[in-house]
C-alpha cells in the first residue's frame, strides 16, 4: 500500500510555476516529434507520395492546436456539457483542468484531414504515424494523472492499492498506471513492430490504434471511478467505456473500407 503525496507542481517561481502535466504534454509531443521521423523514413520505402520531412515539421502545429480544441471541446461536450452551458467563460480556462482524450482523437484526425488535403498527402499515411507515436505522450499524461491524485481507481483491497489522501482514506487501484502501461508502453509496442513488418499498408496502424485502444481502455475503466457528474450511463458504462466502444467500432470499419479498396492485409 502507497499514500500518495506527490506534488503536482514540480517548480513554483510565485508568478509562474511547472506542472508535471505540462511537462507530460510537451515532453510528450517532442518524443512524438521525433520518433515520428523515424517511422516516416521507415515507411516511404513502401509508399509512392509525396512527403517529406518537412511536411511533418509542419503538421506539428496543427496536432498542437487539434488537441488543445478537441481535447476541451471533448470534455465539455461529453463531460460536463450542462455545467459549462451555464457557465459558457469557463470553457476558456484550460489552465483549471478538463481535457477529453476521446475529444482530442477527433480533434486530431479533423486537423490532419484538413492538413493533408491542403498538402496533397494521403490522410492514413499521417494518422498511422500519429497512431504509432502517440502511446508515448499517452504513457506520460497517465503518469501525470497519477502524480495530480486525479482520475483514481475504485476502492481496492489489493497489496499494490494507493490512497489518495485528497479524495479519501480508502485504499484505491492505481487506474492511472494500469492506463500508462495498457495505453502507453503495451499499445506502443505493439502498433511499433507490426509497423516495422515487411511490408507497410496504409491505414492499419491506425485501424489497430482505434482498435486496440478501446479495448485497454474498456478494460481500464473497470478499475477506475466514474466521473460524479455522469457516474454510469444506464447503470453499466461509463462515459470512457461508451466512447471508446465506437472507437472500436470505427476501427473495424476503417479496415473493412480498406480490405475492399485492396489496401490492406493482414
Amino acid at each position: 500500500m502507497y499514500t500518495h503525496n506527490l506534488d503536482p507542481v514540480l517548480f513554483d517561481f510565485g508568478i509562474i510555476s511547472i506542472r508535471w502535466y505540462s511537462l507530460a504534454y510537451i515532453f510528450g509531443i517532442i518524443l512524438g516529434w521525433w520518433l515520428g521521423k523515424r517511422i516516416i523514413i521507415r515507411i516511404l520505402q513502401d509508399i509512392k507520395n509525396k512527403f517529406t520531412l518537412r511536411d511533418f515539421d509542419d503538421l506539428i502545429t496543427y496536432l498542437i492546436v487539434s488537441i488543445i480544441i478537441g481535447g476541451r471541446f471533448g470534455y465539455v461536450i461529453f463531460y460536463n456539457l450542462n455545467y459549462y452551458i451555464s457557465n459558457p467563460l469557463e470553457i476558456f480556462k484550460i489552465w483549471e483542468g478538463g481535457m477529453s482524450f476521446h475529444g482530442a482523437l477527433i480533434g486530431v484526425i479533423i486537423g490532419t484531414h484538413l492538413f493533408a488535403n491542403k498538402r496533397n498527402i494521403q490522410t492514413f499515411i499521417l494518422l498511422d504515424v500519429i497512431a504509432c507515436v502517440s502511446p508515448l505522450g499517452i504513457f506520460l499524461g497517465r503518469i501525470a494523472n497519477f502524480i495530480n491524485g486525479e482520475l483514481v481507481g475504485k476502492i481496492t483491497s489489493v497489496p499494490w492499492g494507493v490512497i489518495f489522501p485528497a479524495i479519501d482514506k480508502f485504499q484505491r487501484h492505481p487506474s492511472q498506471i494500469y492506463e500508462a502501461l495498457l495505453e502507453g508502453l503495451i499499445l506502443f509496442f505493439i502498433l511499433n513492430i507490426l509497423l516495422f513488418k515487411p511490408k507497410y499498408n496504409i491505414g492499419r496502424s491506425s485501424a489497430l490504434f482505434l482498435i486496440l485502444y478501446g479495448v485497454f481502455r474498456i478494460i481500464s475503466e473497470f478499475f477506475r471511478e466514474p466521473d460524479k457528474q455522469i457516474g454510469y450511463i444506464l447503470n453499466l458504462f461509463s462515459m470512457g467505456t461508451l466512447l471508446s466502444f465506437f472507437m472500436i467500432l470505427g476501427g473495424f470499419i476503417i479496415i473493412k473500407t480498406l480490405r475492399r479498396k485492396n489496401e490492406i492485409k493482414y
